[in-house]
């Protein structure tokens, strides 16, 4: 599903430090350490469509000790944003460890600028769907973010 423009106001949240080298809505870290969905080549902002999703994800990919200082910021997606759902039916092998498959998709996306956020799903939560923000994209422009407001991590899920 391409060139679709929402008809509703999304939401997506994002996890990082606020005091760190890079803000927490920002495309740099993707650059330096790409991710299942982009190369170097293609930094794109990685939000989840839920909280609990985007510290599910933070978790899987700190390993067993979370950086320090963690905040949370809520997006907001306007009404009228151009999207993309990425169909795992077309697309087998999508969720295996070679992440080739995905890093090929999310780069023709990112450098077509197809649309401004593409919706993925979620490695640790297949269910949930993850919403890729291409920053260079026109339509980019109109997403806006909160300010950071801190995470609380309970201690039982990590320790």
């Amino acid at each position: 599903m391409t060139g679709r423009k929402t008809d509703r106001v999304l939401t997506a949240y994002r996890i990082g430090d606020p005091d760190g080298v890079h803000p927490i809505y920002d495309s740099e870290g993707a650059r330096l350490y790409p991710g299942r969905w982009n190369t170097p080549a293609s930094p794109i902002i990685y939000t989840s469509e839920h909280y609990s999703t985007a510290m599910l994800e933070k978790l899987v990919h700190a390993g067993s000790v979370l950086p320090p200082n963690q905040h949370h910021i809520r997006i907001t997606i306007p009404n009228g944003i151009s999207y993309e759902i990425f169909q795992t039916a077309a697309h087998p092998g999508w969720d295996g460890k070679d992440e080739g498959l995905c890093k090929a998709f999310g780069q023709a996306w990112y450098a077509q600028r197809r649309s401004a956020i593409l919706i993925v799903p979620s490695m640790p939560a297949r269910v949930e769907r993850n919403i890729l923000i291409n920053p260079l994209h026109p339509d980019a422009a109109g997403i806006a973010h909160d300010l950071p407001e801190p995470v609380w991590w309970d201690d039982r899920l990590y320790g």
